[in-house]
């Protein structure tokens, strides 16, 4: 059997220390490729590395667990975390069904959390587990300068500013860059509406555009992004536009 990479992230050493203990008593078949007290080191190194499963401290000084996710160009791995006490993260996890352990740290609940990782060993498992991640991100805690994108590959973590334009269809979308890429996400075009900051505005029915790349508004029903990329606007949502400028 393959061994599974994992990394491990806590600010405090002695919980590094101590999970590393566990983990390589309990489940050989897991390999510790990175201990990372300070978050700023962390993200470089899940970037890189890119392991199958990540143990993530939630409080930590300067960047929390959840903005150092947001850091994270694309979430291909499985995430564990490690909390003390943040209850409205707990209920939010229950709801999602995400793995987390509570410190101090059980070997029943290390078992259980882990033991769920190594089940999850097809392409489906895993990208339904990256779903329900997704979506405590969208629901409940994301910070609100990037635009969280679940794919069948992974999440990715987008800034607002980079995002232009979302175009919803068949119950996925289809979110267009300014740097002439897309990206087609599982999500609907609802489910963003209801996480996207006020920098993002529903034109029609099946369009959302970034205001900041808003140059012209026509007025037989388009509004010009960046140099010359048209976006439709419905009857209904004109007024709610040229509203915001009045």
């Amino acid at each position: 059997m393959n061994k599974l990479t994992s990394i491990l992230v806590d600010d405090e050493v002695s919980n590094l220390k101590g999970l590393q203990k566990k983990i390589e008593k309990l489940f050989p078949e897991i390999e510790i490729i990175g201990l990372y007290q300070k978050p700023e080191e962390a993200i470089i190194a899940i970037n890189e590395k890119q392991p199958d499963v990540l143990f993530l401290d939630i409080e930590m000084p300067r960047i929390n667990g959840f903005e150092l996710l947001s850091e994270i160009k694309n979430i291909q791995f499985q995430v564990i975390f490690v909390t003390a006490y943040s209850e409205y993260a707990i209920e939010a996890f229950k709801k999602c069904a995400i793995d987390y352990i509570l410190k101090p740290i059980d070997n029943d609940d290390l078992k259980s959390a882990v033991t769920k990782v190594l089940k999850n060993n097809t392409s489906k498992q895993e990208q339904n587990s990256n779903e329900k991640l997704a979506t405590l991100l969208f629901e409940n805690i994301f910070r609100k300068n990037k635009v969280v994108v679940p794919t069948s590959k992974g999440i990715s973590f987008i800034p607002e500013e980079e995002v232009m334009h979302l175009k919803g269809y068949e119950g996925y979308t289809q979110i267009y860059f300014t740097n002439n890429t897309t990206l087609t996400s599982s999500y609907n075009l609802g489910k963003f509406e209801k996480a996207l900051s006020k920098k993002f505005f529903k034109c029609h029915k099946s369009h959302i555009i970034n205001l900041e790349h808003v140059r012209h508004f026509e007025n037989e029903g388009y509004l010009i992004l960046g140099d010359d990329y048209r976006v439709p606007i419905s009857k209904t949502h004109k007024k709610a536009f040229l509203d915001l400028f009045s």
